[in-house]
């Protein structure tokens, strides 16, 4: 796939809030079991169970101690000059600042060693990128405001300071781009605002950017950081938030109320670099603004604006991909990526700040419906474009999750988020494709990614140790929370969203399977990087695995924007038709058609074994997403092994499972909003097994001594 977004750490692909006590906090026994026929023909596998142990054999951190460490983060920094030049100056004068190095290359004894992007010139001692970077900066500060403010810690608030003035050195303050940002800064300070490879915007400070963003995010937490602490200091930064303020008003909010056209749907014209991800961003850093700063109009009309535009990217439900998620890029109705994923968590802060309890809905649908989907799919991978074929997992897109959930709880009440956050929380201790820690708190380090086949990426730059730093503030704060992601350490099994390519498929008629130059199209990737491409009168029979359950079938459709008939949709019944054409206008997007997940009106029966296409005009067929009415995750680990079971179904579903004896079932069941729903107690119930999912909702279940 070619990523459309700067991402400098997307280091895996490079050789506040008490919580209510979670079961898995309590239970000492393993999971969910094999399910009886249900009332509603639902029967969700899982594994049978097995005598727990009389002490958990992991060793895990204490949770009575603080998990976030600061010393990796602390390595990766550098004195960086800061000379006076045209368009750019900083606090104190020309006082060094402190940057984080990009990257961080581990050594074969372990240790790690700072290096740039791109390649180093001997002669000169400059990268073809830089050494030190916006994003990486400004999250860094992020960092040691958080830390500073939850702990106290003098050595955080004078990082905080300086890596705030190193990030202003950065932003341009006069001339035609005055109020961006360059993005990339050389090891003696001199700025390159035009990389190699080239980057866009280039130079990087000619217009909005993800740099943009993350710079407002850092100056608004540090303003409300600093108010009190330094106001001469906060007086700076509130002035540099107002340049940048200046830059987004004349650039993307000057379009405030503005529609563009991609593949037919209106869409935003005033999101920052085009983005619900990156808007996100200035989002949090604005909301704390605002909060600190509440009669600042420019601010809070900004704020308002970027809130609205995210939360109109909300797309799908729970039948209906992407299933609740915030789209993070107008130009694109069927990409979502988890590396720019805090738009839940800017949305449902937003909410508080402003008094709009409109904008938590668009949070609440990502994170308590598309959320189970992703962890039952695999857990927090990169992208679904629209299948969810980008498996490599990095703390970016972990941590965009950790921060949304819990954002979202705290301004909603939905109690269920904290157990998926638990659930997230894991991944940093095992529960992932590796089986592995990706965290490791005696150090600070966050490895930068985990790839599809479970092989870890032992480095760990800027990005990667940032955000895993985030989330453990998220979890050193919420102390159940944190009790509980520590007691989750493997993940056991997960059966969800999975994918049939078309070309497994029996083409009868004319037909053939196409395999593109590339697999990108400019706004989705091909599945597997090839298609069906049917003519009119054909069929094509897709082999699907048998099921235990009734399944919902998403066949994916690359749509022309011309009418080209219908597709009809069978396996032993009809079960729906998709258009083959009629997308609309391409309008923003870079490629003409939609190549668009569909729902279909009636659902696979668990012993299908084939899915059927008869084409009425011309057709392009990628793939189809099968996706179970229940699916499952389970886990394990020092709490014990739990299972969580996640609705795609618009009815209640109600099953059996097999209770090990002395054994009784605890089970805690939410709706779609994640909020809690009451279900049949008493000792009977307990031992009877009888597990209870809520429509589009979720239920987690473990087993206790009785």
């Amino acid at each position: 796939m070619t990523p459309r977004i700067h991402s400098p750490q997307n280091d895996a692909l490079r050789p506040k809030n008490v919580l209510k006590r979670s079961v898995w906090g309590e239970s000492i026994a393993v999971g969910a079991v094999a399910v009886a026929l249900a009332t509603t023909s639902l029967a969700p596998a899982a594994a049978q169970p097995v005598a727990p142990a009389a002490q958990p054999a992991a060793v895990v951190p204490d949770a009575s101690e603080p998990l976030t460490n600061l010393d990796h983060l602390d390595f990766l920094l550098e004195e960086v000059p800061v000379p006076v030049i045209d368009g750019h100056s900083t606090y104190g004068g020309k006082d060094p600042a402190l940057a984080p190095w990009t990257y961080a290359d581990r050594n074969d004894d372990g240790t790690y060693r700072r290096v740039g992007g791109g390649t180093e010139d001997p002669a000169t001692g400059h990268w073809s990128q830089g050494a030190y970077n916006a994003d990486d900066i400004s999250r860094a500060a992020v960092v040691y405001i958080r830390h500073w403010q939850q702990t106290g810690d003098e050595g955080s608030r004078e990082n905080a300071f300086q890596t705030l003035r190193s990030l202003a050195y950065l932003q341009t303050t006069e001339g035609p781009n005055a109020g961006n940002v360059v993005l990339w800064q050389q090891p003696d300070g001199e700025l390159n605002p035009s990389a190699e490879p080239v980057e866009l915007p280039d130079p990087s400070d000619s217009a909005e950017s993800y740099w943009l963003a993350r710079t407002v995010w850092a100056l608004g937490e540090g303003y409300a950081a600093f108010q009190e602490a330094d106001p001469t200091f906060a007086g700076f930064l509130q002035d540099r938030l107002h340049l940048s303020l200046e830059a987004m008003n004349r650039q993307s909010l000057g379009r405030y109320g503005e529609y563009e056209i991609a593949d037919g749907v209106r869409v935003p014209a005033w999101l920052n670099a085009y983005g619900a991800d990156s808007s996100a961003e200035a989002v949090l850093g604005l909301a704390e603004y605002v909060e600190a700063e509440p009669k600042d109009d420019v601010a809070r009309t900004a704020l308002t604006q970027l809130s609205e535009g995210i939360a109109e990217m909300s797309s799908g439900d729970t039948q209906a991909w992407p299933f609740g998620a915030i789209l993070p890029w107008t130009k694109s109705q069927t990409f979502w990526h988890a590396w720019g994923g805090m738009a839940p968590a800017a949305v449902a802060e937003a909410s508080v700040v402003l008094d709009r309890p409109d904008l938590a809905e668009a949070a609440v649908k990502d994170t308590a419906r598309f959320t189970p989907q992703l962890l039952a799919a695999g857990g927090p991978d990169n992208a679904w474009t629209p299948t969810p074929s980008e498996k490599v997992q990095i703390a970016y897109g972990v941590d965009s999750r950790l921060q949304s959930l819990v954002a979202t709880a705290e301004a909603t009440g939905a109690d269920g988020l904290h157990e998926l956050a638990a659930v997230v929380g894991g991944w940093y201790f095992g529960a992932n494709r590796s089986g592995e820690p990706t965290y490791n708190p005696a150090t600070g380090t966050t490895f930068d990614g985990v790839q599809a086949d479970g092989t870890v990426n032992l480095n760990s730059g800027a990005e990667s140790a940032i955000h895993g730093l985030l989330s453990m503030l998220v979890l050193d704060a919420n102390p159940d929370l944190k009790e509980a992601a520590l007691g989750i350490d493997e993940t056991v099994s997960t059966t969800g969203l999975a994918v049939v390519e078309a070309e497994t498929g029996t083409i009868t008629g004319s037909g053939t399977v196409v395999t593109p130059s590339s697999a990108w199209t400019g706004e989705a990737n091909w599945s597997a990087g090839a298609y069906v491409r049917l003519d009119d009168g054909a069929r094509l029979r897709v082999p699907v695995p048998a099921s235990d359950q009734e399944r919902n079938v998403y066949p994916i459709v690359n749509r022309s924007i011309e009418e080209s008939g219908m597709t009809q949709w069978s396996a032993k019944r009809k079960l729906g038709e998709t258009p083959n054409g009629g997308a609309g206008a391409q309008g923003i997007t870079e490629a003409p058609g939609l190549l668009q997940p569909f729902t279909l009106d009636k659902t696979l029966k668990a012993k299908d074994r084939y899915v059927e296409a008869r084409v009425d005009g011309a057709a392009s067929i990628d793939a189809l997403l099968v996706q179970p009415l229940i699916s499952t995750v389970t886990v394990d680990g020092p709490a014990g092994e739990s299972t969580l079971y996640v609705s795609a179904s618009e009815k209640k579903s109600e099953f059996k499972v097999d209770v090990p004896r002395g054994y009784k079932l605890v089970q805690q069941a939410f709706d779609a909003n994640g909020q809690e729903v009451r279900v049949p107690g008493g000792k009977g119930f307990a031992r009877s097994g009888q597990v209870h999912v809520t429509p589009g909702g979720f239920t987690e279940v473990s087993f206790e001594r009785s």
